[in-house]
């Protein structure tokens, strides 16, 4: 492999993972801002507030967006498997 073709793996793999990582994170984000919203609303200052809502809204992210995590992480190792075949 030359420096362009491991530059390129090096992308779409990098690539992939944001693309994979994107629905999870997003909840975990949007979910944070909800529950410190409310938080700063309502002056509750409990700290282990924030956990719960996270942690069920991401679990729910994950199975709702593993099918897609599977096929696009699918889909790359195919591409990367293909490459190496191909030398």
């Amino acid at each position: 492999m030359t420096g362009p073709e491991v530059m390129d793996v090096a992308r779409d793999a990098i690539y992939t993972l944001v693309i994979v990582s994107a629905p999870v994170m997003l909840v975990g984000l949007i979910v944070g801002v909800a529950v410190s919203l409310l938080q700063a609303l309502t002056q509750i200052q409990e700290m282990t507030l924030a956990f719960v809502p996270k942690i069920l809204a991401i679990f729910v992210s994950l199975l709702l967006a593993l099918p897609f995590m599977a096929e696009k992480l699918n889909a790359e190792m195919l591409r990367l498997a293909a490459r190496i075949v191909s030398g």
